[in-house]
């Protein structure tokens, strides 16, 4: 296999990921030459990442995140003919009149004509009832966020129902669940609205509390993480775009738990029972494409995420059926702007939410007096790009949970809240949670929030290029377990107020990266680490205040052009 992309070597590659090349451009005058324009100084290549580009798919510190997002990253979403235009089905632009049954019938309209654009021309358009997208290459794109405005005016609890907690007591699930447009597959929106009416507990992941259902395809044989080409015992069902969920199920003694904590004798003596919240969450479950099938060989979309060992009974099966290719684009999504609600129990004034969901999309949107931003609910494999959480303040601006995996959040931005956090709120920030796994935040723009891991043990998960006014604070009960599993990777971080709360993170995180981070200090919320003894964490250019100053700037970027190189 290759190891160098045409006409570059790797060590050329190193050094140059970040670097800007002097141009020369002719004057107008024959013969003259203007001057070079200003060059910024090389910033510093870390340690890390020269070891990272010699082994990026089993680095023990920094995970491979090269093909987040959808499409594997892909800079430009698909273009879908517009099949249909709201107000064709009845939606007025008049901000009186309720346009969410037109809007609906239009998007039903496009799914039973096998996709397409759903437009909402300019203006405002009052919604009281949710905004569904259920069916395959689905866009609902509206003339722009400065131009379409959906205003809603009601909440998840009265739309369906007390969505209570699986643990018992008052808690309410629209505190991490549902949106107001909502991104999900047909079958799993009945379950869910079924449940919830219901007062039971409906599953959300690719197969949830009905994990019997789900039917094996074939069993795999041990591979180490990184590997992209697998070898199965049975490749009858398997064939090349398919979507499949490899399996890993934990044993008695805990050992799949603790390679997702990057193991040793810190992650062997944890009291891992003691955490039944963590352990309901596993079998850990990774949906993928499968790229190629030769023989018994299989090629995936991405590397392997974990190890493949046989005491885990790995597995390829079945699941509920995906949503993938919708989107939504261009448009703002207005709550009715309400006091913020107590810590969890909020009413379900939500944004916008993906449900099992795989190369789906949000663009251009934003979600303004909403309890819960964007969340990411058992979904993988996707982009928001150009987000803003703006208005009165919320409790997660963004949320990624139940086994969210290989999602891209990118160029976002959390505004400053317009009314002051009424008492007995929280504010989170970017959350992730749940075994959630290779996300990406990159290019942020937080003027409030933190990095918020919510326990749960989420691992090999990346924040880089982000500025952050570190205010908010992290949650997760005391039976999710730890914090940080293995490979978190904090990147370029900017800290405006020099709070240190799960910024620097190689005292709490086991093997884990924080490189170029500027100075910060502790505050009242101090966590100890979960696990005892070496955390194997490393810890470069810390104090670093220039954004410019680590080279590559953007982890992410930087491995999507380590990915040219064809070093798989």
């Amino acid at each position: 296999m290759s190891n160098t992309r045409e006409g570059m070597t790797r060590r050329g590659f190193v050094g140059g990921v970040g670097g800007t090349a002097a141009a020369v451009a002719g004057g107008g005058v024959a013969g003259a030459v203007a001057p070079p324009p200003p060059v910024p100084p090389p910033g510093e290549v870390p340690t890390l990442w020269r070891e990272f580009a010699r082994t990026p798919f089993t680095h023990p510190q920094i995970p491979y995140v090269g093909r987040a997002g959808c499409h594997g990253g892909a800079r430009r979403f698909p273009r879908r003919a517009v099949v249909a235009d709201v107000t064709d089905h009845g939606a007025v632009a008049d901000g009186t009149t309720d346009c969410a049954p037109a809007i609906n019938r239009a998007l039903a309209a496009a799914g039973r004509a096998g996709g397409g654009t759903v437009f909402v021309p300019p203006g405002t358009y009052r919604i009281d009832g949710l905004i569904r997208i259920g069916h395959d290459n689905v866009v609902l794109r509206g003339a722009g966020s400065t131009r379409t405005k959906l205003y809603a005016t009601r909440n998840l609890t009265e739309l369906i129902g007390v969505y209570g907690s699986r643990y018992g007591g008052d808690k309410s699930s629209w505190s991490w669940a549902g949106g107001t447009i909502w991104l999900a597959p047909e079958a799993r929106w009945n379950s869910l609205v079924t449940a919830v009416q219901q007062r039971d507990w409906p599953f959300e992941g690719w197969t949830g509390n009905r994990r019997d259902e789900w039917e094996t395809l074939t069993t795999v044989r041990p591979a180490p993480r990184g590997t992209w080409t697998i070898t199965v015992t049975d490749p009858t069902r398997l064939r090349p775009g398919r979507l499949v969920l490899l399996r890993l199920a934990d044993d008695p003694g805990h050992t799949l738990l603790e390679h997702m904590a990057g193991g040793g004798p810190g992650a062997e003596a944890y009291p891992w029972d003691r955490h039944t919240k963590l352990t309901s969450y596993v079998p850990y479950e990774w949906p993928v494409r499968i790229a190629h099938v030769r023989g018994r060989k299989v090629t995936l979309e991405r590397p392997l995420p974990l190890d493949v060992r046989p005491e885990w009974d790995p597995r390829l099966t079945t699941h509920v059926r995906e949503l993938t290719g919708a989107g939504v684009e261009g448009l703002t999504l207005e709550a009715v702007e309400t006091p913020q609600s107590p810590h969890l129990l909020d009413l379900g004034h939500n944004g916008v939410v993906l449900q099992c969901a795989y190369d789906c999309w949000v663009d251009d949107v934003v979600v303004r007096h909403v309890d819960n931003g964007f969340g990411l609910v058992a979904a993988s494999a996707c982009t928001l790009r150009r987000t803003t959480v703006a208005g009165r303040g919320s409790h997660h601006p963004y949320f990624c949970r139940e086994g969210s995996h290989d999602n891209l959040i990118e160029d976002f931005t959390i505004e400053q809240r317009t009314i002051p956090a009424p008492a007995g709120t929280q504010l989170h920030g970017i959350n992730v949670e749940g075994l959630s796994s290779y996300n990406v935040w990159s290019r942020g723009d937080m003027r409030m929030g933190t990095f918020d891991s919510h326990k749960g043990l989420p691992f090999a998960n990346v924040r880089t290029d982000i500025t952050v006014n570190n205010n908010g604070r992290h949650g997760g009960d005391a039976i999710s377990g730890p914090l940080f599993g293995a490979r978190f990777t904090h990147w370029n971080i900017r800290v405006t107020n020099e709070r240190a709360g799960m910024i620097k993170i190689d005292g709490l995180a086991p093997y884990s990266a924080t490189v170029a981070v500027n100075k910060v200090r502790e505050f009242d919320q101090i966590d100890v680490p979960d696990f005892t003894g070496d955390l194997h964490a490393r810890l470069e250019l810390y104090g670093t205040t220039d954004a410019d100053a680590v080279r590559p700037r953007n982890l992410y970027e930087a491995q999507r052009a380590l990915r040219a190189l064809r070093i798989r």
